[in-house]
């Protein structure tokens, strides 16, 4: 029987997979055969040596994914060394707090550019090389709890990731039928860097533990075997959905 979930000899490109998500996301992929092209500002040294200890190859593309006149060059970085893309994950994200009534332009900006604008424009390079060659593709974006809910003090962040989910939709409704799977993941609450402060804070950290049914933080690699689905045969079907992996956050 033909394991619908190998990804032998397929490449992936994975934004911000230096660390947390992305690089848990990274290591599933590889670990299901799959190459990996990593973007980010700095070089992802962990993730590269644990790639290659699962016997694939990583490409690390520089890029300051704030700036749009980036993503033609690590869609060519990506393919001069590795070949023609098969997967994108967009995964790379930023987030300001503040009250609403104070919050600034350029936090806005920020936020908007990295989470959604780039999503948009490097889904469309990647996209545009797939159709022209023919050739079947997998983007996997990664939304939040925040597409589903509001929250607070994170007014960009959560514009942002409502934009994820729908824009998902959008180019899912576009691309089906040019045998391009477009879907996204909602992470929960997850154990990284950016949720450290979360953690920290007792209250809140018990708050968020009360209302998670499986009763733990997830870890980054619990996002893997989303990915593994969404980027392989085994999801042929799934267009413009949104998978929570979230302990069970939404379900309470």
């Amino acid at each position: 029987m033909t394991n619908s979930f190998d990804l032998a000899g397929k490449v992936a490109l994975v934004t911000g997979a230096n660390t947390g998500i992305g690089q848990g996301i990274a290591l599933g992929l590889a670990a299901a055969g799959a190459d990996i092209a990593a973007v980010g500002r700095s070089a992802p040294t962990e993730t590269q040596t644990e790639v290659e200890k699962l016997g694939r190859r990583l490409h690390f593309v520089e890029a300051d994914l704030s700036r749009m006149n980036s993503v033609d060059d690590i869609v060519a970085s990506t393919e001069k060394n590795l070949g023609p893309i098969d997967i994108l994950v967009n995964n790379a994200g930023t987030i300001k707090r503040s009250d609403a009534l104070d919050f600034t332009e350029e936090d806005w900006d920020v936020v908007l550019d990295v989470n959604l604008k780039t999503v948009f424009f490097l889904s469309q390079a990647v996209a545009r090389r797939m159709v022209k060659a023919k050739r079947a593709g997998k983007i996997i974006n990664i939304a939040s709890m925040l597409s589903f809910q509001g929250g607070i003090r994170v007014a960009s962040y959560t514009a942002s990731k409502s934009g994820v989910a729908g824009l998902t939709k959008l180019l899912a409704n576009e691309w089906a039928a040019k045998n391009i799977n477009v879907n996204s993941i909602a992470p929960g609450y997850i154990a990284t860097n950016n949720t450290t402060a979360l953690r920290a804070d007792e209250k809140r950290n018990a708050e968020i533990l009360g209302r998670i049914p499986a009763d733990r933080w997830g870890r980054p690699d619990d996002l893997a075997g989303a990915a593994v689905f969404l980027a392989s045969h085994a999801s042929d079907y799934v267009h413009g959905a949104t998978l929570p992996v979230d302990g069970g956050w939404l379900a309470r």
